[in-house]
């Protein structure tokens, strides 16, 4: 018997498989990725999947649902989770691509680390149901974490795996899913969730601004979301300073015919200017480079603009932006 595993790389999905594994089924790792993952290389949640199957002992296929995503971000059938995350429509997107994956592999059925009441938008019983039904998999998704507290699925109906060797985990707590990793002798496992940046009310409030003043964003618009200090300059117009000089490198490099402004006389931020069509745009930018570098308690700063108009950069010499234009012109963190 062959099934698909959806392995985010977390703590869940690792030990889903497993419980799976010790029924002797076949099992081939299914790992979704969007632009929006907030993990880091420190927490690994994100990159932990190839270390997951190499625990396991099984092969794993990657997606990259970040194209497809972005139109659910911008259209969610289903809404938003308490920020701008469409958790419904995500987790149907992605049960909808493992439906096509084990139809071309063979599989009988589909294997989540979900558990019942842990995620409060998309782990309920309803939202489950309702997720069965609209990727076109009633009944063909087990969920070895929480079986015992759910309906039987086919596979356990049929006899293809046994329902007395699931589980009954509920709710938010870690402690069941730590003790059966310690009882499988998993020491090597991520923090326990992975994320999603539309979960964080910061990022989230440079989404709903991004989708407010252009509702028809590319994947190149939203991944500038993540890098830098964000402020709102008019209906078309952002501009975005780099904390560091990583972050001033990756402006850099997401540039596409954007002005990119820096301070003339000594190391600064690179601050990217997009839509900065009137001259009081590319005045505010520069104050607000000015203001987030050594040289903020200047009375002038000189402030080089380049861009792909010009041979030369212009110079501009403004007073640094004060605390209250920084608030008021500031989106998220």
């Amino acid at each position: 018997m062959r099934a698909i595993v959806l392995l985010s790389g977390g703590l869940d999905s690792l030990l889903a498989a497993r419980v799976v594994l010790d029924q002797g089924i076949e099992l081939e790792a299914l790992n979704f990725g969007t632009l929006f993952c907030n993990c880091t290389p420190k927490s690994r949640c994100c990159s932990s999947a190839a270390s997951a199957v190499r625990q396991l002992g099984i092969p794993l296929r990657t997606i990259n649902n970040s194209a497809d995503f972005l139109e659910i971000v911008k259209h969610p059938r289903h809404g938003y989770g308490r920020n701008m995350n469409p958790c419904l429509d995500c987790r149907i997107l992605m049960f909808r691509k493992a439906a096509d994956r084990m139809r071309e592999i063979g599989a009988s059925f589909i294997v989540t680390g979900e558990v019942l009441g842990e995620r409060p938008m998309s782990q309920r019983r309803e939202a489950m149901n309702l997720i069965e039904k609209e990727a076109g998999l009633e009944g063909l998704i087990v969920r070895p974490l929480s079986a015992e507290l759910l309906d039987p699925s086919i596979p356990e109906k049929e006899g293809w795996i046994d329902r007395k060797k699931l589980l009954a985990i509920r709710g938010r707590s870690r402690k069941p899913q730590i003790a059966l990793a310690a009882s499988y002798g998993l020491k090597d496992y991520p923090c326990p969730a992975g994320g999603c940046l539309l979960t964080d009310p910061q990022f989230a409030a440079r989404m709903r601004d991004l989708l407010t003043h252009q509702p028809d964003f590319t994947l190149h618009d939203a991944l500038l979301l993540k890098v830098g200090r964000h402020y709102r300059l008019g209906p078309a117009t952002k501009a975005v300073v780099g904390r560091d000089e990583p972050e001033s490198q990756r402006l850099l490099a997401l540039a596409a015919g954007d002005a990119l402004l820096e301070l003339a006389d000594m190391p600064g931020p690179l601050t990217l200017l997009r839509g900065g069509d009137l001259p009081e745009h590319t005045v505010m930018a520069a104050r607000l480079t000015a203001a987030h570098s050594k040289a903020r308690d200047q009375s002038e700063v000189r402030v080089l603009v380049r861009s792909g108009g010009r041979a030369e950069p212009e110079t501009l010499t403004v007073a640094p932006a004060d605390m209250g234009m920084i608030a008021a012109l500031r989106v998220g963190s």
